[in-house]
């Protein structure tokens, strides 16, 4: 894995770093024994330019907008694969046979029910609570009902454990959007084994759904199941690095997925036109003038990571027109502000030259409101999706049986303090 070594010069020493490089020819400064070596560590604020890790699992190009699933291209998967064979690819390396897929499908269908007690504790939550909150309450209660999952020796139960995980958090969901409508008791599975339209027909507690919605929910689910060493695939990859179970692992993960810079991302966006359709004195054009000067803040556009298009939003765009003229809704008035804002970046040098594209958030946020999904649910279902690439960062840092996580920091507290009696403080 090394080809060279990289030279470090510091206080009139010399450092010799080995480098690697990756399998799509990045290349990387091994750092490991450079405190050890020379008293020095590397600084770099919320990790931005740090491999925390080697994967095999998702590969990013940034500046060419390319997005790969364990090899695979993003527009190849989203036009030929279902959910949950990306989900088996990304978890155990390699998209199924016909027998393996519908053996997964059939054992993700037998544990898509959750038991009732388990259901019964978010009873206890009030009809307004935060959804991503009952759902990290309840993604860790699954332990006292699943104890195997606790086996410190994880590999023997792994592969039913992730299953089951991907069956019930769909389930889980569902409940949560019922106990806010005052209808828990009416979630049960449908024994229906297409995944997305169970969910669905658990989560609205009817039969008939509208195929393009299933579809685009369906290919919702597919785009977010992994992106690379994000916040919330990093977390996960940190605690389970102390060995804390899958389950456990899997709700810190949602935690961070809960955050506004992070999952929340596409309620912002939707607030943010739901704000320019309901202001009279504010229209798209105006709106992106305020951005420029400062006065607005513009969210859906640009990622931490793309410095072009957003593969996944190409794709989701296409679905968000086919979603909204299914259900007679193309002249959805927050669809249209959807796009003058893109059309209007993407003209504009000032968002060009800064690489403010259209994100995945983007458009999904408009998919699940045309579905009838409320606001704060979409993260949720953003949870959803991503399942299985946390599985895979589980099951892969499980694997590589490292050390436990552990950055380190560059103090800048007082120093050689003492105590001062109580009487003078």
């Amino acid at each position: 894995m090394s080809a060279d070594n990289a030279t470090l010069h510091c206080d009139g020493n010399e450092l010799s770093l080995p480098t690697h490089t990756g399998s799509e020819g990045e290349r990387a400064v091994d750092v490991t024994k450079l405190r050890g070596s020379s008293g020095l560590i590397t600084f770099d604020p919320g990790y931005r330019n740090t491999g925390s890790c080697e994967s095999a699992i998702t590969f990013i190009n940034p500046e060419e907008g390319v997005l790969r699933y364990r090899g695979i291209h993003i527009d190849e998967l989203a036009e030929h694969c279902s959910f949950l064979e990306v989900a088996y690819l990304l978890i155990w390396g390699e998209l199924p046979t016909q027998d393996a897929l519908e053996h997964f499908i059939s054992t993700v269908c037998e544990h898509t029910p959750v038991h009732d007690r388990l259901l019964s504790i978010l009873n206890g939550f009030p009809p307004d609570a935060s959804p991503m909150a009952m759902l990290s309450a309840s993604l860790n209660g699954l332990c006292g009902y699943h104890p195997e999952v606790l086996d410190v020796d994880y590999e023997e139960h792994f592969d039913l454990t992730a299953t089951k995980l991907i069956a019930k958090v769909a389930t889980l969901a569902a409940a949560i959007y019922r106990h806010r409508e005052g209808k828990l008791a009416d979630v049960r599975n449908r024994d229906e084994c297409d995944y997305t339209l169970n969910f669905l027909k658990m989560k609205f507690g009817k039969e008939d759904f509208n195929p393009a919605m299933a579809k685009a929910l369906d290919l919702i689910f597919l785009l977010h199941a992994d992106h690379e060493q994000n916040c919330s695939a990093s977390t996960c990859r940190m605690v389970g690095s102390s060995h804390a179970n899958l389950f456990a692992s899997c709700a810190a993960a949602i935690c961070a997925l809960w955050g506004p810079l992070h999952g929340g991302a596409n309620v912002e966006i939707m607030n943010q036109l739901e704000s320019i359709h309901n202001d009279p004195d504010l229209d798209a054009d105006k709106f992106i003038a305020g951005v420029k000067d400062k006065k607005y803040r513009l969210f859906g556009f640009g990622h931490p990571v793309y410095k072009n298009y957003d593969p996944r939003a190409k794709i989701l765009k296409g679905q968000a027109e086919a979603v909204l003229a299914s259900l007679d809704r193309a002249d959805d008035p927050l669809l249209e502000i959807a796009k003058k804002l893109e059309a209007a970046a993407l003209a504009d040098d000032y968002f060009v030259s800064r690489n403010l594209y259209p994100n995945v958030d983007f458009y999904s946020g408009i998919i699940m409101r045309a579905m009838g999904i409320p606001t704060d649910m979409f993260t949720v279902l953003f949870a959803i999706g991503r399942m299985p690439g946390w599985i895979a960062q589980y099951k892969e840092v499980r694997d590589q049986k490292g050390k436990i996580y552990r950055p380190r920091q560059l103090y800048t507290g007082k120093t050689d303090q003492h105590v001062t009696p109580i009487a003078e403080r």
